[in-house]
């Protein structure tokens, strides 16, 4: 009898327990299903939608540090991520050439997804073969950032729903405050160039944003493009040599997620001694890196170009 009754007693501790866990599993189900569900594109503003929202929200960026917005893939289990989430958050104006596709289909799902460039009075490229076509590099701007901001607030209130918004006020609040201290910062990193040395060379047309703010001149690109993917002629390099060495150009720019080589090589071209400097201006850094946020990526760029073009 004692036995039985032992017996007896632990079974039924075994089915409170099992009881309990199945309970727990359930409840992290449903608050799990209760967590809204963002998806950014870029690592750069996935960063600034992590600032946004905190912990209110599951926010899954698919861009990894150091890649290419242009050229980038995603998983499949990405893909489905991008069909499941509350809102998609994208950069826009043609910068995720390789994500088109993934993009109409959650569309087709039903998903809303906001491309913040088409809602912050996109620049137009000026010159090379993008030349007409909008520009999408409106980050290089920490003042359209701010605006960025107030568009992707206002999506997730009304995407996501009136508790978030109310709950990342706080948050957005510091956040455009920081990015008012970002841009006066810069301004005076810009202003402690003479006015006449303010001339950009880089690898494609990616400052033109950053140039209009800060009253900068971009003169050529080695990639006559607004893309990565684009590809120069023997004439455009030539071309840009000329450009190069008739300005004095003490500096080339070129995006730090792309081989040098093509800045390098024009470098070469010019009777001139022309130095070559990376800068984050397409992806983020891991988080230890000297871009690890899309602040420290403003404030290590515009030091880099201060120093590239300060006469020494």
């Amino acid at each position: 009898m004692g036995g039985g009754a032992a017996r007896t007693r632990t079974f039924r501790l075994s089915a409170v327990s099992l009881a309990l866990a199945v309970l727990g599993s359930l409840t992290a189900c449903a608050e799990g299903h209760d967590e809204p569900s963002i998806v950014v594109t870029t690592n750069i503003l996935g960063d600034v939608v992590h600032s946004l929202v905190g912990d209110h929200a599951a926010v899954t960026v698919l861009m990894k540090p150091n890649s290419d917005p242009h050229s980038f893939g995603i998983s499949a289990k990405e893909a489905g991520a991008m069909e499941d989430a509350d809102l998609i958050i994208g950069n826009g104006l043609g910068l995720e050439e390789g994500l088109s596709a993934n993009l109409d289909n959650a569309r087709s799902e039903g998903v809303r997804v906001l491309e913040v460039g088409e809602h912050i009075d996109p620049l137009e490229y000026t010159s090379g073969g993008s030349a007409g076509t909008p520009d999408p590099h409106f980050w290089t701007d920490p003042a359209r950032m701010v605006a960025a901001v107030d568009v992707i607030t206002s999506a997730l209130g009304k995407e996501v729903g009136d508790d978030l918004a109310e709950a990342i006020e706080p948050s957005v609040t510091s956040y455009r405050g920081q990015l008012d201290d970002l841009d006066a910062e810069i301004e005076e990193i810009a202003e402690s160039i003479p006015a006449e040395d303010r001339k950009l060379v880089t690898n494609h047309h990616v400052f033109g944003y950053f140039a209009k703010r800060f009253d900068f001149e971009v003169i050529g690109a080695v990639l006559p493009s607004g893309t990565t993917l684009a590809s120069p002629s023997a004439a455009d390099l030539e071309e840009l040599a000329r450009t190069v060495k008739d300005a004095g150009v003490p500096t080339i720019f070129a995006d730090s997620s792309q081989p040098q080589k093509l800045a390098e090589a024009l470098s070469d071209e010019v009777d001139l001694d022309v130095e070559v400097t990376a800068l984050f201006s397409e992806s983020l850094t891991e988080a230890d890196g000297e871009a690890g946020t899309y602040i420290d990526m403003q404030r290590t760029n515009a030091q880099a170009i201060a120093d590239g073009l300060v006469p020494r």
